[in-house]
């Protein structure tokens, strides 16, 4: 339970998957498949609305902002929290060593809205403290072998739902491909 005056961070997800719910293909990496000029263009959108972004050490979002940005890096790497020593904007996290309320802290950003944008274990991390999860959905696209969103065998839909996540709002993202994106909300 929060203070009726403190400061608070929303945080929303966000991800595409293809049609059988993988975010990358067998070598973790995300395939040029996956990438929709309408999803892009609303991904980069989401970003710049951030506060903070929070992603794995192997998950970026490749944008021409993305140093400019303040994130968090999970990693294994420090203890618990420590500066990035190759970009000035991130905070290095070791969710073993130190809480997501300190590694905020640390890089300066304690209200507003963080975008975890992966990978899965990332993602799977925040499931239950999720506002919003932006689900894009690639129908049109298999990756066998692929990882799937939250590294686990269920759908991603299936999971968010378990966790206590609603979709309220679908819309088309790129007509020709049919790119759907999904809202999904936390009742509160």
């Amino acid at each position: 339970m929060t203070d009726a005056g403190a400061a608070t961070l929303q945080i929303d997800g966000c991800v595409i998957v293809s049609a059988d719910g993988m975010l990358a293909d067998a070598e973790r990496q995300m395939p040029e498949a996956l990438k929709f000029p309408g999803d892009q263009r609303w991904f980069e959108a989401l970003l710049d609305r951030a506060d903070l972004i929070v992603h794995g050490r192997n998950s970026y979002e490749d944008q021409p902002r993305s140093r400019q940005r303040r994130r968090v890096v999970l990693t294994h790497a420090v203890a618990g929290i420590a500066p990035d020593p190759s970009n000035p904007n991130a905070t290095l996290w070791n969710p073993a060593g130190a809480s997501f309320e300190q590694a905020c802290a640390r890089a300066g950003v304690t209200a507003g809205m963080a975008a975890v944008i992966g990978g899965p274990d990332v993602f799977r991390m925040f499931l239950d403290r999720y506002d919003t999860f932006w689900l894009s959905h690639a129908p049109r696209v298999r990756i066998p072998d692929g990882l799937p969103a939250f590294g686990l065998p269920a759908a991603p839909e299936d999971v968010l739902r378990e966790h206590g996540l609603t979709p309220k709002e679908t819309r088309l993202l790129d007509p020709a491909d049919g790119v759907t994106l999904t809202a999904w909300h936390r009742a509160r």
